[in-house]
Order: structure tokens, then sequence, then C-alpha cells
């Protein structure tokens, strides 16, 4: 699954945008959204450059090795 932005904590300063490495993440006016969310790393730059917590990830429980 790739990264979930929460666009009510999400405060539009596009660092989720800056720092991932293969832009998939795309700032639409004061918000991102994941412009190609099926070729995300989930390499969790974007989360992890998110002071607002804005941004997770959501995995099957089938990947989580339960």
């Amino acid at each position: 699954m790739p990264a979930v932005i929460s666009q009510t904590k999400c405060t539009g300063c596009g660092l989720c945008d800056l720092f991932c490495p293969i832009d998939v993440i795309h700032m639409e006016g004061d918000v991102a959204i994941m412009r190609y969310p099926d070729e995300c790393w989930h390499c969790g730059a974007c989360r992890l450059h998110c002071s607002k917590g804005a941004v997770t990830f959501e995995f099957p429980a089938s990947m989580a090795g339960i």
C-alpha cells in the first residue's frame, strides 16, 4: 500500500513532496496528494519529514508477519 496522506492534518508545507525520492507525491494547492500511488517504494521519507503526522502507511496483515 502506498503512503496515505491525511488531508485534515496536512498543512501544505511540501516537505513530503521535496523528500520523496521518486516524486510520487505532488502538491495540489495547499495539500499533498499521491500522484502515482502504485509506484511508491514505501521508503518512509515522506513520513519521516512530516512534522504534523499527516503521512501514514497501511500494510495488509500478511505483510506485517502476523
